[in-house]
């Protein structure tokens, strides 16, 4: 698919894009481009291709889920203007 510098210029306005007529060309040329890139993937048979999520056959290393760290919400409420029953109170905002 080739575009043209019209195109290019639609293309930018739709998506609140500011560029200067003179690199429309370029734009466009560019944008050209990658839109023939996509159309070679597309054309690629890809039936027999089993979906990965990561190109290496790897296993995350995962930590066990444990409790690092001490609870201190009391000493983090100690600066807070407004607490209740250990939670912050803040101003409504929304009616």
């Amino acid at each position: 698919m080739s575009l043209d510098a019209t195109e290019v210029e639609k293309i930018a306005h739709l998506a609140r894009l500011a560029i200067d007529e003179k690199d429309s060309e370029d734009y466009a040329r560019n944008l050209s481009n990658i839109l023939e890139l996509v159309e070679q993937m597309n054309a690629v048979d890809t039936k027999d291709v089993v979906p990965m999520a990561h190109s290496f056959d790897l296993s995350q290393r995962l930590r066990a889920d444990e409790v690092t760290e001490t609870n201190q919400r009391e000493h983090f409420q100690e600066n807070a203007p407004r607490v209740e029953d250990g939670l912050f109170l803040v101003p409504q905002v929304i009616e």
